[in-house]
């Protein structure tokens, strides 16, 4: 049964970890065999480990896992925890007698959102990785959790969101989206996602989109700090793809972003997209089915960025940014 997740891509499963005293997590994408996986990256400000092999030109063709986290650069220690998971199952890359897991991975800023970051001599991001790794599963959680604990957007809680859907090929296509955005996801001052065309079921409130848009939505409104933002996306198929379509499919879902947020891709933010196709459908018709496979991965970006930050809680903190229900409901 479909459960409008990332995970209903067969053989792909998601686990969080986050500490509430420090409010930053992380998020771990889990292939269950290793998947074909690409990047494209469109922000001026990413924080990004192992991101030069997803190049299609590069020798390493498949990941065993994605790593979202919160903590800046502190949290690229987080993939070191996936590895030590994965390691402990026999996974990762035959060197000779070695297996090396190959385990990409993004951050978000999440440093000056009102918790208390005196964490001691060493971040926590890999003993939060291998527990989320440890804890991954088909079902898990929305909102502010994971790698969203202390997401924010410039005027509403961010968080972490998933949405999935089936092409008209029969192709599967999931994502899941840690919002923490320079911009905002909401039209204005006002309750309605700019992602509300792509909505299905009213996954995110339901709310349609205003006509006409306030003009005031159109100037753009980003926070006041320099490099406290990102979006940190990964998106999923069943689809059998070769190393460079999964790059392609990566820039097609980018443009999930556009079509959640105002402004995106500033120099504000990082805006990655990370993509993996585990093989188990092969794409007899490699332009218009793959064409097809893209569009729609753009539009489950969208919903996914939009479900996280309506599936967020605001943090417990003094002058912290009230959630999207806080608001609005």
């Amino acid at each position: 049964m479909a459960r409008n997740l990332i995970s209903d891509v067969p053989g792909v499963r998601v686990g969080h970890a986050q500490d509430a005293r420090l409010a930053t997590g992380v998020t771990i994408i889990l292939f269950d065999e290793p998947a074909v996986g690409s990047i494209d990256v469109r922000g001026g400000g990413p924080g990004t480990r192992e991101t030069d092999l997803l190049d299609p030109q590069m020798s390493v063709q498949r990941i065993d896992a994605i790593t979202l986290s919160g903590g800046s650069a502190f949290g690229l220690d987080a993939p070191s925890g996936v590895q030590a998971f994965l390691r402990e199952q026999g996974r990762g890359y035959q060197v000779g007698t070695a297996r090396v897991p190959i385990v990409p991975g993004a951050i978000l800023f999440d440093l000056l959102n009102g918790a208390d970051k005196d964490w001691g001599r060493y971040p926590p991001y890999r003993e939060l990785a291998y527990t989320a790794a440890a804890n991954a599963g088909e079902a898990f959680a929305l909102g502010s959790v994971g790698a969203g604990t202390g997401a924010t957007t410039v005027n509403l809680k961010g968080g972490i969101g998933s949405a999935s859907a089936v092409t008209a090929d029969g192709f599967t296509v999931g994502a899941v989206a840690a919002t923490n955005a320079a911009g905002s996801v909401v039209v204005g001052d006002g309750p309605w996602f700019w992602a509300a065309p792509y909505e299905q079921d009213g996954e995110f409130g339901g709310l349609g989109f205003p006509s006409p848009i306030p003009p005031d939505a159109l100037h753009p409104r980003t926070k006041g700090a320099f490099r406290v933002s990102t979006a940190l996306i990964a998106v999923a198929t069943d689809a059998q793809l070769t190393k460079s379509q999964v790059k392609r499919l990566a820039v097609m879902a980018q443009d999930g972003l556009s079509r959640a947020g105002y402004p995106v891709h500033t120099p504000l933010d990082g805006d990655v997209v990370f993509a993996a196709a585990t093989g188990a459908k092969p794409l007899e018709e490699p332009t218009f089915a793959f064409m097809r496979l893209g569009a729609v991965a753009a539009n489950v970006v969208a919903r996914a960025v939009a479900r996280g930050v309506y599936e967020a809680t605001a943090l417990p903190f003094p002058g912290a940014l009230p959630s999207w229900r806080d608001k609005f409901r």
